[in-house]
């Protein structure tokens, strides 16, 4: 799936992994966001921060006919208010991809992998 652009000068194609990438660069910057997790959790309940190449496991991309619909996977930080951190997050996620792409984002969908204690 990408996500593609007519001009006057031709197309303009972004990757899916193009846009989990910046999708996961917003959502890390965000306050109360410790970092991504795997969309798939380990067995045994252990949680992978994900490094800066691999946010497209923690992003799921979905072309819906109203627009795009992005699936985030993240760890929390203690002590902050989940629902405060995630519904910030999920606004400045929408907000970032639409002027980014030039494309209507449908749903920004949050799941709370984890919860980590920041040192």
């Amino acid at each position: 799936m990408t996500v593609e652009r007519k001009t006057n000068f031709g197309t303009i194609s972004v990757s899916e992994e193009a846009v989990s990438a910046l999708a996961g660069g917003i959502i890390t910057e965000c306050y109360g966001v410790v970092g991504m997790a795997s969309k798939k959790v380990v067995r045994d309940g252990f949680l992978e921060l994900l490094d800066k190449e691999n946010y497209s496991r923690g992003v799921v991309v979905k072309k819906t006919g109203e627009g795009l619909e992005i699936d985030l996977y993240i760890i929390v930080s203690f002590g902050v208010k989940i629902s405060e951190v995630v519904q910030e997050a999920q606004k400045k996620v929408k907000y970032v991809l639409e002027k980014s792409l030039s494309e209507e984002i449908s749903a920004v969908n949050v799941f709370v992998q984890g919860v980590q204690v920041i040192e």
